[in-house]
């Protein structure tokens, strides 16, 4: 029996793997850890309130004694690390937050892994870290693709991926990283691309796209993830970093499309505004060393899991509804 802490687990990504985990792993007691920033949501984890293998606790990777304390009282074994500020447009606003919880914050947890018993780690990022793979056909990003970050919010992760080898390198704290490809599915926080349009879409507004739409991203299914968090856990060769991809690259207008198809709703919808300062053209990820190192691959087709995420959230039009509210609050 093991003893998980999962930060930024109220979160989209984090909540579907609190969920995953605790029904792949009947064994392990999980820790969830969340700020509870207006992208945490424990409506995201109500239906695990009460049982024995899971504990809430609001806090900030950024409160350095509070994390050392935390750690010195739960005595983990393992730490997934999804707490992050994510938005690229919040990120051009307000840069500093991102440093705050991207790097410090990760820091932190990095420190009290190393000072509690050299605790594994595991750091989710991004494929935005990367930068941006224009609009050449044929390449993708590898384990081996240099650093170049485009926004505040992507340069914040890139130097928490450093950071995470330095303490692999420095101190043999065991330490693995995922960079992974754009993530869709249940209890996807309103602001990003699909639930934004969705929403907007589902109430006849019109649907505003940066540029001309031709971006291109790889969309991968959030229980894809999960998988592949779950099997670098179990078999990822320490020290290690693992890009995960869905092999679904989109442009965003046809994204928007689909979505669009799936409502019933006229194209004539969408406008386009003016595009995103320093906004990458293409990001895709070439997953060969997953699939061949550890046996993992995607299962859902975009197709399947677009589906999939717009009938959830049809059927929990209460859940973005009240968050909705909750953002015309504040």
């Amino acid at each position: 029996m093991a003893k998980i802490l999962i930060t930024g687990g109220a979160g989209f990504i984090g909540s579907n793997f609190v969920h995953y985990y605790y029904g792949a792993h009947p064994e392990d007691e999980i820790v969830v850890l969340d700020k509870l920033t207006y992208a945490g949501n424990l409506a995201n984890l109500a239906i695990l309130e009460g049982q024995p293998r899971y504990k809430f606790v609001e806090g900030d990777i950024a409160d350095q004694k509070f994390v050392a304390d935390l750690f010195e009282q739960e005595k983990f074994d393992v730490v997934v690390n999804f707490a992050a500020e994510s938005h690229v447009d919040k990120s051009i606003e307000e840069p500093g937050i991102f440093i705050e919880t991207n790097v410090l914050g990760v820091n932190n947890l990095l420190m009290a892994c190393k000072d509690n018993g050299m605790i594994r780690f595991h750091q989710i990022s991004t494929d935005e870290v990367f930068g941006d793979l224009g609009d050449t056909v044929g390449t993708y990003f590898t384990e081996e693709t240099p650093y170049d970050p485009s926004s505040p919010y992507s340069a914040s992760k890139a130097s928490a991926d450093m950071l995470c080898g330095a303490y692999f390198r420095t101190y043999g704290l065991p330490v693995t990283i995922s960079n992974c490809s754009n993530n869709y599915g249940p209890y996807h926080f309103p602001e990003k691309l699909i639930p934004y349009f969705y929403k907007r879409a589902r109430q006849g507004q019109n649907l505003p796209i940066y540029g001309d739409g031709t971006q291109i991203r790889d969309w991968l299914y959030v229980e894809d993830h999960c998988t592949a968090i779950d099997a670098i856990l179990q078999k990822g060769k320490i020290g290690e970093m693992y890009c995960v991809g869905g092999n679904n690259e989109k442009q965003n207008i046809e994204v928007v499309k689909t979505i669009l198809d799936y409502l019933g709703k006229p194209y004539d919808l969408i406008t386009f505004v003016e595009d995103r300062a320093g906004h990458d053209v293409r990001y895709a990820i070439d997953a060969s060393k997953i699939k061949r190192e550890l046996g993992w691959s995607p299962s859902v087709t975009f197709e399947e899991g677009i589906e999939k995420t717009l009938k959830w959230f049809d059927e929990n039009e209460a859940w973005w509804k009240n968050l909705e509210a909750q953002h015309n609050k504040e």
